[in-house]
């Protein structure tokens, strides 16, 4: 039978089914949203003559919390429209209308016997074929799965999203025995292509992998904490970055969960397991006093931390006060920070003879022999251990990447020195002479499986630029990007400097990028795998260009960029940009020209440079334009003014789009442009666009002038800027700055709706730009940002 979900259901309406709902609103599935009927009618609902027969009364729990999407942070939505593919309603009216619906994810309180009650109602409506599946964290799928019908079993498993399912990567699907094959492959891969998630393989058992190891992790560390004497402060200064973990590190991750919420998780495992194991998922005392005292985290605002005006106070566990939070700072934090790769760091930490080196060991050496341990219980490989951690956790490595980073042999070594038992697993891989749990060998990657080693698995649509490259090496590389052969007749140009930001180097490989597709590929796509796409021009060099009054040199920055950015804009061949996370100043710049873009969901675009005292100087300004400009039916009557103040509000404000859905509603992508669910798809997803764009006879667009507001345009956008100004919504820099930005969008003096020439507006903006780098208040701002991280209003 060949699956496909063109509607869903969710049975349960808190803040994971609704946010499940969201997420699949946002990729298009249409879904109903499912909750119980209340049990009384509100005194306001009676002053409105309501009853509990009327529907909105009966849906008020699911519609309550599609308005409470609306409201959360991060947003679930990655547009508010997105809401309208959400239908609410009760279980006592609604539940026939799973007739209808493709697959149905069971998200309702975490009680068997309530869960089960359900599962028989559902079994009478749904059709044969219908996959149900349920988001618990803790009950076993096979006892849930009792006493249904053959169809209902052969479609039923755990599908254990994390929260938030927008942001968070993991999806672990857990399949009892009766699970058909097929079910199995299909929600697999419907997962990593539709949902966009990384899917790991569970077996049903308490917690699955990430929440089993995860907890097992925190509370180890809360245990070492309290015997050691260090404080909360302490603890997470050294568990977040620095060793390739969240920034929330332990305690402020707790917080964030909520201690409540890890209570539950924990007592699951507690309840399931016996000796040593049991013992560790028992809360310490101090953390059952939390939560008796409501001091649960986030939502109380109250928990390990306390916040008082700016001061950030950590909780002292023995005496219950609060005082200033303190860090670790000893010579192996010195020291790892001048190590290269997290691996090194982490090495050096690890292995440190400090109050340091002491905890981390403390922390990791148990969870990794736990993880070791469980390898085969919970999860079919290491590779599926790993993964959860880092999709779920956040971890940059996994517990197994994190053995092999810290030395397999002289770990084990110390281990046994303080009395642990070394599972088989691990002795059987020592015992073989093999030092490492994973190792490349001509570009690919393997992992050891107990006997030997064995190819990591990966989807066909997943490209890892670092393996790729050891493999097929590059056309040419220089300190700011790379070129590579894609394969296919494409080629990728990979920017790799300090945060992805535009140089000198980077818009000399961009020109020659071009020149060698328009001669031997069918396509070039620009895309990377770093944190962001690209942040924006070298904001340090353009500063110090600035500070030495060399605006000779500027200008001629200015130009090549300009230069180049037309280079990708009229190439004979398809340019395919591919933005993800942070695509600002520049790095938008270098989207807006490309025959097509293809970006990632999670993509943030914006032209910033206002918060930074400038205005785009790359092309920006004219490039969302004319995009605006384009999307426009033709021969109809255009208000240009309209298009011209659009531009110039989302410049002027520094506006950046929350999602890759908002880009496009911002005009910085069109309807034909794409977006991909699942970022790690991203570069294939580009590759194949830009192939696509060649099969079809590619023609690179034709130079042609285009309308400007003029001097009437001009005015009216000022007019604006000076209401706020006068109103103190803007500084008078801020003033300076719109006045540029507006001379440069309605085209200087000339009468509304005169045809230009793109070089002519590309003029004017070159000029905006280089005087207001010469202007002290801008250079204050630069070097503002480039010292604060954030945005100075002078």
């Amino acid at each position: 039978m060949a699956y496909q979900i063109k509607k869903a259901a969710v049975l349960g309406s808190g803040v994971m089914g609704s946010g499940i709902a969201a997420h699949l609103a946002n990729i298009g599935i249409p879904v109903l949203l499912l909750d119980i009927v209340p049990g009384k009618v509100t005194e306001e609902e009676t002053a409105k003559g309501l009853t509990l027969e009327d529907s909105v009364v009966r849906n008020k729990i699911a519609a309550g919390a599609l308005q409470k999407l609306l409201k959360q942070k991060p947003a679930p939505l990655t547009r508010k429209s997105n809401l309208s593919l959400i239908e609410a309603g009760n279980f006592d009216d609604d539940l026939d209308k799973l007739k209808d619906v493709d697959w149905v994810i069971e998200v309702i309180v975490e009680n068997l016997d309530v869960k089960k009650g359900l599962y028989e109602k559902i079994d009478k409506v749904r059709k044969p074929g219908t996959i149900i599946t349920s988001n618990t964290s803790g009950i076993s799928i096979e006892v849930m799965a009792e006493g249904r019908s053959e169809d209902f079993k052969k479609h039923f498993m755990g599908t254990h999203f994390f929260n938030p399912p927008r942001y968070l990567k993991l999806l672990e699907v857990i399949p009892a025995s009766t699970t058909a094959p097929e079910v199995i492959e299909f929600m697999t891969r419907f997962g990593e292509d539709i949902l966009g998630k990384g899917v790991v393989i569970a077996k049903d058992t308490p917690n699955f992998i990430a929440n089993r190891i995860g907890t097992y992790g925190l509370l180890i560390t809360l245990r070492e904490m309290e015997k050691r004497g260090y404080s909360i402060g302490e603890v997470d200064s050294v568990t977040g970055t620095l060793i390739g973990r969240p920034t929330s590190a332990t305690f402020r991750t707790l917080d964030v969960v909520g201690l409540d919420t890890f209570m539950h998780v924990a007592k699951n495992v507690y309840d399931k397991t016996e000796g040593d194991e049991q013992k560790v998922f028992e809360l310490p005392p101090f953390m059952k006093k939390m939560i008796d005292n409501g001091w649960i985290g986030a939502k109380a605002k109250q928990g390990f931390y306390l916040k008082k005006g700016k001061e950030i106070l950590e909780l002292d566990t023995e005496t219950f006060e609060y005082s200033q939070a303190k860090k670790l700072k000893t010579p192996s934090i010195e020291m790892a920070k001048q190590q290269k790769g997290l691996a090194n760091k982490v090495k050096t930490l690890v292995y440190a003879d400090d109050r340091t080196g002491e905890i981390l060991w403390n922390i990791l050496s148990p969870t990794l022999l736990y993880s070791a341990e469980l390898n085969g219980e919970i999860a079919d490989d290491i590779v599926a251990i790993d993964n959860a951690m880092k999709w779920g956790f956040g971890w940059q490595q996994g517990p197994f990447e994190v053995w092999d980073a810290i030395g397999v042999e002289k770990s084990v070594a110390k281990m046994n020195e303080e009395g642990y038992e070394i599972p088989a697993f691990v002795q059987s891989l020592l015992d073989k002479g093999y030092e490492t749990f994973y190792k490349e060998e001509d570009s690919e990657r393997y992992f050891f499986n107990g006997a030997d080693y064995q190819l990591v698995p990966v989807n066909e649509k997943v490209i890892d630029l670092k393996l790729y490259k050891k493999k097929h090496g590059v056309i040419k590389k220089n300190s700011g990007a790379s070129l590579i052969d894609l394969g296919d007749g494409v080629a990728l140009l990979e920017f790799h400097s300090q945060s992805n930001s535009i140089g000198p180097d980077i818009i000399q490989m961009i020109n020659f990028a071009v020149d060698e597709v328009e001669k031997n590929f069918k396509g070039l796509v620009i895309g990377n795998q770093g944190k962001n796409f690209c942040v924006g021009a070298n904001l340090g060099m353009i500063l110090m260009e600035a500070q030495d009054d060399n605006i000779f040199e500027l200008d001629f920055i200015v130009r090549s960029f300009q230069n180049a950015m037309m280079k990708i804009k009229y190439s004979s061949k398809p340019v395919v940009a591919a933005p993800f996370a942070m695509t600002l100043g520049g790095g938008a710049e270098v989207c807006l020209p490309a025959a097509h873009i293809q970006a990632s969901m999670e993509t943030y675009m914006g032209l910033v440079e206002a918060g930074v005292g400038l205005i785009p100087g790359g092309g920006g300004n004219v490039g969302l334009y004319t995009k605006h400009l384009k999307g426009l039916p033709k021969g109809v009557h255009i208000d240009y003014q309209f298009v011209a103040n659009k531009v110039f509000e989302s410049i002027a404000t520094a506006k950046v789009s929350t999602s890759g859905v908002e880009a496009r509603e911002n005009n910085f992508l069109d309807f034909a442009d794409g977006i991909s669910v699942n970022a790690d798809h991203l570069i294939y997803d580009a590759k194949q666009a830009a192939i696509a764009l060649f099969d079809m006879g590619y023609k690179a667009p034709q130079r042609e002038k285009f309308p400007v507001t003029g001097d009437s345009g001009y005015a009216t956008m000022l007019l604006g800027a000076e209401g706020m100004f006068l109103s103190g919504f803007i500084s008078e820099h801020d003033l300076k700055i719109a006045k540029k930005l507006a001379f440069v969008l309605s085209g200087g003096k000339v009468p509304y709706g005169t045809l230009v020439e793109e070089q002519y507006m590309l003029d004017l903006e070159r000029e905006a730009f280089l005087s207001l780098v010469a202007e002290p208040k801008s250079q204050q701002r630069m070097q503002h940002m480039l010292v604060k991280g954030k945005p100075l209003r002078n």
